[in-house]
């Protein structure tokens, strides 16, 4: 039993957890399966891999900025994060270190769900997240259940997760398709639920017309026509919110974020945004090429191991069809955010501290997707809701995690709070029967993702029906009017 918790959590902890390696195995599978020739097998498995890390090192520099700049931004606004009596790391040093056995049991149940249901058509790949995520289930149950047999929560959380995999790409396919124009692959984000909210409810509120309002055909003055660059206009605006915020930011507080470097404060703020704007051409840069050999590649897999799947893959990979909307849904997302923490910060309610690298995944998804279906002005809707659903998110999740891992209320995407709340729900209601209620919950669970997953069958096999009945309705026209053309001429000779 040892020897199979230790290959599991190896497994788990290098080919899950290091992407790279995980979209390389399925590209040099995809491939074999293809019987592709030897050089083709070999080069496009490693240009896979080199896009996904060129996309990694894009996503580490500006990061890395962000990071500086959450602190920088903190501190200009007097604020110290909230107290709490556990932490992340003690979580996962403890009760949580079961989370690689999760992910490893939860991927093998996901892998079998998606081959026995054909409407689960996607093959979720987005391995840092199926980490969070795993973190976020099992942090509470135990929250809601107090001490949990290790194997029980392995279990459990795994058939949880398995079947989030499973429906998240499944239910915001229609808008993926609609943001890309294709449904090639799907999406695995954490942050769905940013994109459903942005995209439906620009839609319901009638904000604008997708062609006429696309962000990417904005007509600026051409004096500022270079903010149409989304190199430039990154640089310049984070520039200028670095600037301000180091102005009233301490001075230790910005001289730890420097560092060893010997530039002034506000030289090396500007270095910050620039770089911050470089690691975002690297990130399309990298998905361009990744997503240009693990497209055909998984098509082996799809024809061969699992008939009819596409992968489902992370959310910069929709960022190049609407750069201007990431920006813009960042932007807004950001000052959405700092209006609410400044409001509980007056109010003495809560003390918010800003995700950084949150508010720009999440407001480029809110962006993206709001643009997709009301143009920018649907890409500024969409960064409001992000904005909003990290501040109320952040406040209401901190207490409920304070036992296990807080730090999931501040670095948390929108599906955590989803996904963890009804957890918590669930078992505030369940906890009297002990672990029981657990099985209760995950068997829940698995038995509404079947019946959805039948029903969406069902639902496929009777449009198939309807486009080959149309499709027979059509040659038979078509051969009965070419029989009537051909009796005028067979009455005439």
């Amino acid at each position: 039993m040892d020897i199979l918790l230790s290959i599991l959590e190896g497994v788990a902890n290098n080919i899950f957890s290091q992407v790279p390696i995980l979209i390389g195995l399925i590209a040099c599978l995809g491939l074999i399966l293809q019987r592709k020739p030897i050089e083709d097998v070999v080069g496009g498995t490693i240009r896979a891999i080199v896009g996904v890390v060129i996309l990694t090192i894009g996503i580490d520099i500006f990061v890395g900025g962000l990071v500086a700049f959450q602190a920088v931004v903190s501190s200009a606004f007097g604020l110290e994060p909230p107290k709490s009596e556990s932490t992340l790391n003690e979580f996962l040093a403890g009760p949580g270190s079961v989370v690689p056995l999760i992910i490893a049991v939860g991927f093998l149940i996901h892998l079998i769900v998606v081959r026995i249901f054909p409407a689960a058509r996607y093959v979720y790949l987005t391995g840092h997240l199926m980490l969070w995520m795993s973190i976020v289930i099992a942090a509470s149950l135990i929250e809601a259940f107090g001490d949990v047999e290790p194997w029980i929560l392995v279990v459990a959380s795994a058939l949880i997760i398995a079947c989030y995999w499973t429906l998240q790409p499944l239910w915001i396919a229609p808008l993926m398709k609609k943001l890309m124009g294709h449904d090639q692959f799907g999406l695995a984000h954490t942050d769905s639920t940013i994109g459903l909210l942005s995209g439906y409810g620009a839609k319901a509120l009638k904000l604008g017309n997708p062609e006429k309002h696309d962000s990417e055909k904005l007509k600026l003055p051409r004096q500022i026509s270079f903010f149409k660059d989304i190199n430039v206009s990154t640089a310049l605006v984070i520039s200028v919110i670095m600037l301000i915020a180091i102005a009233f930011a301490d001075a230790n507080v910005v001289s730890e974020q420097m560092g060893d470097s010997s530039l002034l404060p506000w030289a090396w703020g500007l270095l910050q945004a620039l770089r911050f704007a470089a690691g975002i051409a690297i990130l399309l840069f990298g998905v361009r090429t990744f997503l240009a050999e693990i497209i055909p590649a998984f098509k082996g897999i799809a024809d061969k191991l699992l008939p009819g799947t596409k992968p489902a893959l992370d959310i910069p990979v929709t960022f190049p069809k609407a750069p201007t909307a990431v920006m813009i849904g960042f932007l807004s997302s950001t000052v959405v955010f700092l209006i609410f923490m400044m409001v509980f910060a007056s109010a003495g309610w809560f003390v918010l501290v800003p995700p950084m690298i949150m508010l720009f995944f999440g407001g480029g998804a809110g962006g993206v997707f709001g643009n997709a279906v009301a143009g920018w002005r649907g890409a500024v809707f969409g960064g409001v809701v992000n904005g909003i659903v990290l501040s109320l998110g952040q406040w209401i999740s901190w207490g409920l995690y304070s036992a296990t891992a807080p730090e999931l209320a501040a670095l948390a995407d929108a599906d955590w709070y989803g996904v963890g709340w009804t957890l918590l729900g669930l078992g505030s209601v369940l906890a009297p029967l002990g672990e029981f209620g657990i099985w209760i919950i995950a068997g829940g669970v698995v038995a509404i993702t079947c019946v959805i997953l039948v029903i969406l069958g069902k639902r496929q096999r009777t449009a198939q029906r309807n486009e080959a009945n149309a499709a027979n309705e059509t040659t038979s026209t078509r051969q009965t009017d070419a029989a009537a053309d051909a009796q005028p001429d067979a009455a005439t000779n």
